[in-house]
């Protein structure tokens, strides 16, 4: 029973969060407007990031649509292969260290612990890493997406 409550707690503070980012006018970003960087299609030799599941439950009052919150961990100098999540809403807060990220036609942003971005459901992701060489770096990620569809595709390697 308490498990239950703790689970529901969990789904409505992610709802919350994601309600919440959904209004903002703009994610929050320490560094303001960068330029967009080259992402380079070849294969990356730095470590990848560990995305682990935490809960997922179809939306009872939302037909066809699925919350999930995951925890994604960086090691040092670690990096996300470019990917995208189909049709998902996705909110990402950062609980430690920095992370880099880019959107397609965006400019590449630095957001550090407390920090959060949205991306739209479509979002090509195109650049997402640790900024920092020595510490690790972990997000909390919610997804409001398609019941059944993957929450992350990486792309196609060339």
């Amino acid at each position: 029973m308490t498990r239950m409550a703790f689970r529901r707690g969990l789904l409505a503070l992610g709802l919350t969060m994601a309600a919440v980012a959904a209004c903002a006018p703009a994610a929050k970003d320490v560094d303001g407007d960068a330029p967009a960087a080259a992402v380079s299609s070849a294969p990356s030799t730095r470590p990848p990031d560990k995305l682990s599941i935490q809960f997922e439950q179809a939306l009872p009052n939302v037909k066809g649509k699925t919350f999930t919150s995951a925890i994604v961990d960086y090691p040092p100098n670690g990096s996300t292969p470019p990917h995208h999540h189909g049709q998902a809403f996705v909110y990402a807060y950062v609980l430690k260290g920095a992370v880099r990220s880019q959107l397609a036609g965006e400019a590449v942003h630095t957001y550090r612990q407390g920090d959060y971005w949205i991306e739209p459901p479509g979002a090509h992701h195109v650049l997402s890493e640790n900024a920092s060489r020595t510490e690790p770096a972990q997000l909390l990620v919610v997804f409001i997406s398609n019941t059944g569809e993957a929450i992350k595709v990486n792309d196609p390697s060339n």
